[in-house]
């Protein structure tokens, strides 16, 4: 199967940021905010915003090597969290859940928040916005750059 492109920008982040922000209130207020690096941290600080949650953590757990999955590695643990109890976490994307259930275990009491999730990781997460299929791998805007695109017809070969 081909592999899909789905590119978000900045303005779309944000706003599908504050989306989860907004979902979120109503299993708030949280003790503070754990991002997952690094794809976590904008939506983390985005969200930690609206939320007026000013104790912010990290977990960084490593699984992918570009767009190759590897074996999870928790090199950076979530110290100042617990065991989670009233404490949110927040990942850009769910995709097939690795990642999730490394945090899962190290923080089983927290509430789950991703902005994206696909249909592989999505029963691991408690919130989350918008969902893609498994198939599609999301350009996140720290993972872009602008750049000229040909015309359809010129790829065509028209």
């Amino acid at each position: 199967m081909a592999q899909k492109y789905y590119t978000v920008g900045w303005e779309q982040l944000h706003r599908d940021s504050k989306a989860l922000a907004w979902r979120l209130m109503e299993h708030g207020p949280f003790k503070g905010v754990v991002a997952i690096t690094r794809g976590g941290m904008i939506p983390g600080a985005i969200v930690a915003r609206e939320l007026e949650c000013r104790l912010l953590e990290t977990v960084s757990v490593v699984t992918y090597d570009e767009e190759a999955m590897g074996e999870p590695q928790v090199v950076k643990p979530p110290v100042a969290a617990g065991d989670g109890e009233g404490w949110l976490v927040v990942d850009d994307l769910v995709d097939t859940g690795t990642t999730a259930k490394v945090v899962r275990a190290l923080l089983p009491r927290a509430h789950l928040a991703t902005v994206y999730a696909k249909p592989a990781g999505k029963p691991l997460v408690d919130t989350f916005i918008t969902e893609v299929s498994q198939d599609t791998w999301i350009l996140f805007p720290w993972d872009t750059e602008a750049q000229f695109v040909a015309p359809i017809a010129r790829k065509a070969g028209k």
